[in-house]
C-alpha cells in the first residue's frame, strides 16, 4: 500500500510559479512510477507529468512542457512539480498519483493523493 499527500497549492498570478510537493509513504519501489495529473471544474482530470522513481526518465502533457517541471527526491519520499509561467488555464485541482511500472505513457494509476487546489488569476 502507498500514501500520497501533496501540498504547495494555492493562488497565485498569471505569469507565476509555485511548487507542488507530493510526499509518498508505504511500499514505493524502484521500478514505480509518478504522477501529476489536474482536474478542472466541469472537466475530466488529465495526466500532466510523471517521472520514474529511480533513473531520468520524464514525460510531459504537451501543455505544460517547458514550463513544469518534475522531480523527486527520493532521500525524502518526495515528488515535486515546479510550475512556472502560470495561466488562467492551469487552475485545476491537482492530484499525485503512484503505480508499478515505468511505462510513463501509461496514464493508469493506483494509488492517488487527495489533491492541491492551484488557482490562477489572470
Amino acid at each position: 500500500q502507498v500514501q500520497l499527500v501533496e501540498s504547495g497549492g494555492g493562488l497565485v498570478q498569471a505569469g507565476g510559479s509555485l511548487r507542488l510537493s507530493c510526499a509518498a509513504s508505504g511500499r514505493i519501489f524502484s521500478s514505480y512510477a509518478m504522477g501529476w495529473f489536474r482536474q478542472a471544474p466541469g472537466k475530466e482530470r488529465e495526466f500532466v507529468a510523471a517521472i520514474k522513481w529511480t533513473g531520468s526518465w520524464t514525460y510531459y502533457a504537451d501543455s505544460v512542457k517547458g514550463r513544469f517541471t518534475i522531480s523527486r527526491d527520493n532521500a525524502k519520499n518526495t515528488v515535486y512539480l515546479q510550475m512556472n509561467s502560470l495561466k488562467p488555464e492551469d487552475t485545476a485541482v491537482y492530484y499525485c498519483a503512484a503505480k508499478p511500472g515505468v511505462n510513463l505513457r501509461d496514464h493508469n494509476y493506483d494509488y492517488w493523493g487527495q489533491g492541491t487546489q492551484v488557482t490562477v488569476s489572470s
